[in-house]
């Protein structure tokens, strides 16, 4: 009997190595710049506003999270921002481009593990350079089959990705710590979508788990995933 599940995908920001701390503590920073014109709360809210408008024109990732940056300070002191916190700002961009990878909890042995008997996909949003310097220094490239580096996470992206490196969505399965963007666009396309919480998430990231989808699963850690997809294949 055929196996119900040759192809695995994974997200990887927040699900194989830590990410969305970063973004934190770059916004704290940022807070601290701008306490002078702006109460924390508020400047956050207004960042939050710029980014969700300029994904359309930079997509995600820091780069486009310190242009973002820019422009809130510029229009919160209503282009008063000295050069110097311009400058402060792009220093700490630039430290976000060059921080050390560290990996999840049970990244290294999911990976390993899975990669013995399923074909898999690293499906990631982000700047092209940047995820590639995090994948290199993981040391989780070459358990991969495929990389996919892609502008955003739609139903349309996983059909043409499982298509493409498996045997399409249905005997595939997406795993990551987005609701949005890793679970819910694969569920649609008929994939296994698999939820691991990750203690910060990005408020555009988040959604409503589905009720009672048969192929939604929620596991804590990724060594919880690699015994689910066992019992999947034995199931199956």
């Amino acid at each position: 009997m055929a196996s119900p599940l040759t192809t695995i995908g994974f997200d990887a920001d927040d699900t194989l190595w830590q990410n969305e701390q970063f973004f934190r503590m770059t916004q704290a920073r940022f807070a601290d710049l701008l306490a002078e014109y702006v109460a924390p709360e508020h400047l956050h809210a207004r960042l939050l506003e710029a980014e969700r408008r300029n994904l359309g024109h930079y997509g995600f990732g820091i780069k486009g999270f310190m242009l973002s940056m820019v422009e809130t300070a510029i229009e919160v002191t209503e282009k008063r921002v000295p050069a110097s916190v311009i400058a402060e700002i792009l220093a700490a961009g630039q430290e976000m481009l060059s921080h050390p990878i560290h990996l999840l909890p049970h990244a290294e042995d999911a990976v390993r593990a899975l990669s013995e008997s399923h074909r898999l996909v690293l499906i990631t949003k982000g700047d092209l350079l940047d995820q590639e310097r995090k994948l290199a220094q993981s040391g989780l490239g070459e358990m991969f089959d495929a990389v996919e580096i892609v502008s955003d996470k739609r139903a349309t992206t996983y059909h043409a990705i499982f298509a493409r490196h498996g045997d399409g969505a249905e005997r595939a399965m997406m795993i990551g710590n987005s609701m949005k963007s890793d679970v819910l666009p694969a569920l649609e396309v008929g994939a296994w979508g698999v939820f691991v919480p990750h203690g910060l998430t990005w408020e555009l990231e988040h959604a409503s788990a589905p009720e009672d989808h048969p192929r939604y699963a929620e596991r804590s850690d990724l060594g919880a995933v690699v015994d689910l997809v066992r019992e999947i294949e034995t199931q199956g």
